[in-house]
Order: structure tokens, then sequence, then C-alpha cells
């Protein structure tokens, strides 16, 4: 089943199903996730590299109902081509707080669609009443996306060690603040 997909003045951000999400990971294939769909994925996004899907698609797997938490490809609505991938981590935990993640096309950064695609994100999250707190997760020495969730004011929180990724800086705001500072924008 598709969520339907968010819409921000450049960029569609659109939902994978459970299949297309699982035939991405297990086949390399994305047939089942844009079929029917009038766009295309020109650079592969996802298949040559499967950004977060090592962790969702098991999540899915288990509980098929949080995947509308899940991938979304960004899509350039003028070109009709994605152009990079967004998630949440999960559903938002028993306090409310929910974590994002992107992946923009190299030839497609430093153009402002990371901040659309957030922007659409969020604000989406916002409006449900179980998301309290918006949360963002990056490396200290990756400057780009730390400029990034600096321009939406987000709260600089400390640090964290994921065993994967290593060092992480934490930045959270509430989604009613959120709302209230960018929700004309969406």
């Amino acid at each position: 089943m598709y969520e339907a997909p968010i819409i921000t003045s450049r960029l569609e951000l659109h939902h994978i199903p459970v299949p297309g999400l699982i035939a991405l990971f297990e086949d390399k294939d994305d047939h089942l996730a844009i079929a029917g769909r009038n766009f295309t994925n020109p650079h592969q996004n996802l298949i040559a590299s499967s950004g977060p899907l090592a962790w969702r698609v098991p999540q899915v797997k288990e509980k098929p109902e949080v995947n509308k938490w899940f991938v979304r490809f960004i899509v350039l609505a003028e070109s009709r081509e994605i152009i990079g991938s967004t998630s949440f981590h999960g559903a938002p935990d028993s306090s409310g707080m929910i974590e994002i993640g992107l992946g923009i096309e190299d030839a497609f950064q430093r153009q402002g669609f990371a901040k659309e695609a957030l922007t659409g994100m969020w604000l989406w999250a916002c409006e449900f009443p179980e998301v309290k707190t918006l949360r963002y997760t990056v490396s200290p020495d990756n400057l780009a996306s730390i400029k990034v969730i600096e321009y939406f004011g987000f709260k600089f929180m400390g640090q964290q060690l994921d065993e994967i990724d290593g060092p992480e800086n934490i930045y959270e705001e509430s989604s009613k603040n959120f709302k209230a500072r960018w929700g004309n924008l969406g």
C-alpha cells in the first residue's frame, strides 16, 4: 500500500511499500518500488548503495505497520527523477521522539533539496499527535549536514557514540516549535 506523497515546492517524497523495500534491499531491483509510478531512478538510488535498507527491511518484516515512517524516494518534480531518499529511523519512541536520515545524490547537493525534503518530512510527522520531538544526528565532521540542521535552529543536545557511524552530534527540536516556525512553508 502506498502512503500519499509529501509534496513540497520542487520535490515529491514518494513512499516505498514493503514489497518494494524488500526487493530493493534483497534483489537490488527497483521494479516493485517504482512500478506504476511516473518517475524514474536513473541514479540507481538505494540500488548502488542500500542506505538505510539494512535496518528498515528487518523492521518491516517483523512489523509491517511501521513502514509508514520509513523510506521515501526524493523525486525532483520537474525532471521526474529520483535524486535521493529519506527515512525516519522508526516509529516515534515512547517519549514521542522520531529521528530522520536522508541522502541526496552528489549532482543535486548544495541546491537546498535536503532542507526542502527535511521540511516536508518533519511537517508531515508533526501532524501525528504522538510525535513530540524531532531528532537529527550527524557526524561532527559532516559540516554540510551540520549547516543544514543549524539552518532549522535545532538545539545541540550533546554527542553519542553510534556503533556503526562513530561519534554523532545530536540535535533536537519540539514538533510544536518546528510546526510553528516552519509550518507556513509546507
